[in-house]
């Protein structure tokens, strides 16, 4: 999910929160900015004498607020495949979530990519995790309104931990492993939806239809994929992505909005 927000710079927030904040990490040396996403109001890699950290978050009132309680719930469960997370804070209307910084590089999804391996991977290490005892939205709820039918809905439901948000700035790749971040959308449901929506992105990425569904079939909950699910997993997105691109959708999300269509059309043929 990308939303748009105006990026807070840390010094812009007030005394109090920092010092709520440096109470964890201890006293800031260095921040910067992050210069991706923009789903967090404040998104700062923080360095301290005892080490380095990632402060992401939003203020307490924002609509989304409730993703980083979320998240907060979910890190515990991801252990190995997520950031580990520090702490979270809630200071001067602000929530805020300290996760260990990690060095590494945004997966490169295009054909031929040496991060791909890496990303299949990740996505067959959470498909062995168990679902946590948490709340969770579920992911026939969520892609209800986009279906044919309502039966269609059934081939959504499920108990496994899904992340839902395949944007490969969601991915960090580090070394020989990826690690998936931004669990505000974790969502409950059928195991194979997860390497769906990798499929969207691959296709995004300049992958035909057909190679994207190769490289998620490398995942093994994907081979126990209802044809007539997918289909309707491909509808529902394409029906989604116009909902959120519109009349006059921006560069980036005409991209996303040719590719569910790509995806459809190819499901459809």
């Amino acid at each position: 999910m990308n939303v748009s927000n105006r990026r807070i710079p840390y010094a812009e927030l007030s005394p109090d929160v920092r010092a709520a904040i440096e109470a964890r990490t201890g006293p800031a040396l260095k921040t910067e900015s992050a210069s991706e996403g923009l789903n967090s109001e404040i998104a700062v890699r923080l360095v301290s004498q005892a080490g380095e950290y990632y402060v992401k978050g939003r203020r307490s009132d924002h609509r989304w607020a409730w993703t980083q309680r979320r998240e907060a719930e979910v890190n515990p469960y991801v252990h190995g495949i997520a950031p580990a997370l520090v702490a979270r804070v809630e200071a001067g209307g602000w929530d805020l979530l300290i996760f260990e910084a990690v060095d590494g590089h945004h997966a490169d999804y295009r054909p031929g990519s040496p991060d791909l391996p890496k990303v299949v991977d990740v996505l067959r290490r959470l498909g062995r995790l168990p679902c946590p005892p948490i709340e969770l939205r579920h992911a026939e709820q969520r892609l209800e309104r986009y279906v044919d039918r309502p039966e269609d809905r059934a081939h959504f439901t499920g108990d496994a931990l899904l992340h839902t948000d395949w944007n490969n700035t969601n991915v960090l790749v580090a070394g020989d492993r990826a690690l998936v971040v931004d669990w505000g959308w974790a969502t409950k449901g059928a195991p194979w939806l997860d390497a769906g929506y990798w499929v969207l992105w691959l296709t995004a990425f300049g992958h035909e239809p057909a190679s994207a569904e190769q490289w998620a079939a490398q995942v093994p909950a994907w081979a126990k994929a209802p044809a007539e699910g997918v289909d309707a997993f491909a509808v529902a997105n394409a029906r989604m992505w116009d909902e959120i691109g519109g009349l006059n959708p921006d560069p980036w999300t005409a991209r996303m909005v040719d590719a569910a269509r790509r995806w459809r059309d190819y499901r459809q043929a």
